[in-house]
């Protein structure tokens, strides 16, 4: 563990907790352990922090403007960073940067409209909007940097302050992105707390919160509206995934395999809208698994920060074992393993990339959120059947629908049971369009300009058309 204390891991005296490297399983740096009696004095400063910044629409859309030149400024820095506590390719870092200041920009573009209302009375009545006031951001291990720029973006946009709080697992890069955003804000406009339970409650119960965003399990997202509900504060809540991909039976197996696999594995899996089944047609089933089992077999695993690796280790060590006790009950349920279906034997979290055919369609790799590198492929016989099964779980966050003829891949994926649905392709985002989970993948919106709104309330003046005589 290095012993210096750089600007990304400097914080108040007292307590820290260590970081690992997900490539090593071993400490490599610390972060600050906050106390949960600390949120008092940060939530007070975001407060009146709030009570300049939301009053000046222009002021605020050029400091996010600057944020964002800063930040891909800073490109060098936090991508290594996030790989080194992360574990993705190198590449994925620098993407996941340049899509963070992206996400600033776009958001520095955006503006509320004030309405008039016309009903018939001799009033006018205006909808004019207004900020909330501090937000509280919880944010996941797989994507830090993205998803803490996708809830302070539009919050800050739309006048209000925010503290973040990301995963213990990977506080660092998003302390050094506070950091570079911050300096091109007014101070405690955008603040980050780091630390173990029950410093998360602490935040999303806090009485001085007004909204609290979050993005992470189901249970911890029941968790969370649960807190938040002490201060009846507005939720958002994007929860887990279990995307359903049906093939067609005029699917084109080679055409389509590279997609499908990345849409699958990349980020080790880590996604919560990647590809977590596949219902590919009885008489094409054994050639996607083929073709999917070679391309996991092909995959170079390795520490991300290696110039040839495709595939990085499992995020934590938790999240691994998880990983291995689902594909574990699988096998023992009757599945086979095309390609992987174990540990890798080396230092690290690594998991072998795994293709799992003949698996009973009631196991949890099957009815639950693996959220790692395993790919379970299952035959149908009818599409009706296929449908069922894709629509079969409590989950609602994507799908997609592959095939040939276009017009009846989209007539399909219109029968899907999700949020977004794709037509050849999956997981991929604008970020001008709404993002949002049906049944347990998700409370509230966000993603493009319902996103800004989610971050607004309405405020209504009446006044007559005329001047009383």
């Amino acid at each position: 563990m290095v012993t210096h204390r750089p600007p990304y891991a400097s914080g108040p005296p007292g307590r820290h907790f260590a970081v690992l490297d997900p490539a090593t399983g071993e400490p490599f740096d610390e972060a600050p352990d906050q106390h949960p009696d600390d949120l008092d004095a940060v939530v007070a400063r975001a407060h009146e922090a709030w009570r300049g910044w939301r009053s000046d629409p222009g002021a605020r859309s050029a400091a996010l403007r600057a944020a964002a030149d800063a930040v891909e400024a800073a490109g060098a820095d936090l991508a290594p960073l996030l790989t080194r506590e992360q574990g993705k390719p190198l590449t994925e870092s620098h993407q996941e940067v340049a899509r963070t200041a992206a996400r600033l920009r776009y958001f520095a573009g955006l503006s509320p409209r004030t309405e008039s209302l016309v009903d018939g009375r001799p009033v006018r009545s205006e909808i004019r909007w207004r900020p909330l006031g501090p937000v509280a951001g919880i944010v996941p291990w797989n994507f830090p940097l993205q998803l803490a720029s996708a809830k302070f973006a539009p919050a800050l946009a739309a006048g209000n302050t925010m503290v973040l709080k990301p995963s213990p697992h990977t506080p660092l890069a998003t302390r050094l992105l506070v950091s570079v955003v911050s300096a091109a804000l007014p101070e405690d406009v955008l603040t980050v707390v780091t630390g173990r339970e029950p410093l998360g409650t602490r935040l999303a119960s806090h009485p001085g919160i007004r909204h609290v965003t979050f993005t992470g399990s189901v249970a911890t997202g029941r968790a969370v509206a649960r807190d938040a509900a002490a201060s009846l504060a507005r939720v958002t809540l994007e929860l887990g995934g279990n995307d359903a991909a049906v093939l067609l039976d005029d699917v084109e197996v080679e055409r389509i395999a590279d997609r499908l696999f990345w849409a699958a594995f990349r980020n080790c899996g880590q996604v919560c809208m990647a590809v977590k089944r596949v219902y590919a047609p009885a008489r094409l089933h054994s050639r996607v698994v083929e073709a999917l089992a070679e391309r996991a077999a092909a995959t170079v695993v390795g520490p991300g920060l290696d110039p040839g690796t495709q595939l990085g280790p499992v995020g934590n060590a938790p999240q691994l074992a998880r990983v291995e006790r689902c594909t574990a009950r699988a096998l023992a349920d009757g599945a086979r393993a095309a390609a992987g279906g174990h540990r890798l034997d080396r230092p690290g979290y690594f998991f072998a990339p795994t293709v799992l055919t003949d698996v009973p369609a009631r196991s949890p790799v099957v009815t639950q959120e693996q959220f790692g590198p395993v790919l379970p492929v299952l035959p149908y016989g009818s599409l009706d059947e296929a449908v069922e099964a894709a629509n079969g779980t409590g989950f609602g966050l994507g799908g997609s629908v592959w095939g040939t003829d276009l017009d009846r891949a989209e007539e399909v994926a219109g029968r899907l049971e999700c949020g977004t649905a794709w037509v050849n392709h999956h997981a991929e985002l604008s970020l001008a369009q709404p993002f949002a989970g049906a049944k347990e993948s998700g409370v509230g919106v966000a993603g493009g300009p319902w996103g800004l709104y989610g971050n607004l309330r309405p405020f209504v003046v009446h006044r007559p058309q005329e001047a009383p005589r």
